[in-house]
C-alpha cells in the first residue's frame, strides 16, 4: 500500500516540475509587467524604499555568502549558512523579492511573487532533495538537523548542526570548509547585487524618465 501511494505522489511531483519549468519565463514577464505598472501607477515613497533595504541587503548578502560554500553536485555542503538552512540561496532570493514588493508598497506584486515562488521553488527543491538523497548517504541526517528553508536561529537543532558541520564524513560526503571567494566568482553571484542595484535605480529614475519621454512626444 505504501509503495502504491508513493508512485502517484512521485508522478504528480514530476508533472508539477514540468509545469514549473514551462511557466517560469511567463511568470517572469508577468512580474516585470506588474512591476512597471505599479511603478507607473505611483511614484515609490522614499521611506518604503529605505525599509525595503532591510530585506534586500540581507538577501543579497545571504546569496553571496552561500555561493562561497556550495559545490554543486559534488559535495553535500553543511557549513556556513548551510548549517542553518538547507536552501540559503532560495531564501536570499525570497528576501530580495519581498524587499522590492515593500519598496513598491504593492500587495499585487507581493501576491504574484509569492505564488510564483511557490509554483517554481517547491518542485525545484523537491527535485534537488531527491538528487541529494540518492547521492549522499548523510543527507537524511542533515535534514533532521537543519530546516529546509527558515532557520531556527539559536535553537538546539542549529547548535547540533554547527557542531556536526565542522566534521568531515567520508560516508556522508559532507565537507567542512570556509568561504571561498573563488566559488563566489565562479557562481557569478555578484549578478544578484548588480540586479538589485539596477532595480533601485529604476525605482528612482525610470518613472521620471518615462514621464519626460511622454512629455517630449506630445
Amino acid at each position: 500500500m505504501a509503495a502504491g501511494n508513493t508512485a502517484p505522489k512521485g508522478a504528480s511531483m514530476q508533472r508539477w516540475q514540468r509545469i514549473a519549468r514551462r511557466i517560469r519565463v511567463p511568470l517572469g514577464f508577468l512580474t516585470a509587467a506588474l512591476y512597471l505598472f505599479e511603478l507607473w501607477r505611483g511614484a515609490p515613497r522614499p521611506a518604503a524604499m529605505a525599509w525595503s533595504l532591510a530585506l534586500v541587503l540581507p538577501g543579497v548578502w545571504l546569496r553571496a555568502y552561500a555561493s562561497g560554500y556550495v559545490k554543486k553536485n559534488r559535495e553535500l555542503t553543511t557549513t556556513g549558512p548551510y548549517a542553518y538552512t538547507r536552501n540559503p540561496l532560495y531564501l536570499g532570493s525570497m528576501l530580495i523579492a519581498a524587499g522590492f514588493a515593500v519598496a513598491l508598497l504593492s500587495w499585487l506584486v507581493a501576491v504574484v511573487l509569492a505564488a510564483g515562488f511557490a509554483a517554481i521553488y517547491i518542485p525545484v527543491i523537491a527535485s534537488e532533495e531527491r538528487f541529494l538523497r540518492a547521492t549522499f548517504a548523510g543527507f537524511d541526517d542533515y535534514c533532521r538537523r537543519v530546516p529546509r528553508l527558515i532557520p531556527r536561529i539559536g535553537g538546539r537543532n542549529n547548535h547540533a548542526a554547527r557542531g556536526a558541520a565542522g566534521e568531515k564524513s567520508a560516508d556522508s560526503g559532507a565537507v567542512s570548509g570556509g568561504f571561498s571567494f573563488a566559488l563566489y566568482l565562479k557562481h557569478r553571484e555578484y549578478n544578484a547585487a548588480i540586479g538589485a542595484a539596477l532595480l533601485y535605480l529604476s525605482l528612482l529614475f525610470l518613472r521620471p524618465l518615462l514621464e519626460a519621454i511622454l512629455h517630449w512626444a506630445r
